[in-house]
């Protein structure tokens, strides 16, 4: 069986992302509930490998 993916983190936004108008949801919101996404995946992604094996860096950026 092949080993699933390790889960990939969401890109922050930058500050000029934001309009600064008071939008609902502003990207900031946005970003912090892909995050705690990102992070349950990744505690259930590393609960599933089997123990003693390496950990499985994600592949370089840029």
């Amino acid at each position: 069986m092949p080993a699933s993916a390790r889960p990939v983190p969401p890109l922050a936004p930058e500050l000029e992302d934001c309009c600064r108008s008071g939008c609902v949801p502003c990207v900031f919101d946005l970003y912090e509930e892909s995050l705690a996404r990102y992070q349950e995946a990744l505690a259930a992604w590393e609960a599933a490998q089997p123990p003693g094996s390496p950990p499985c860096l994600p592949p370089p950026s840029g």
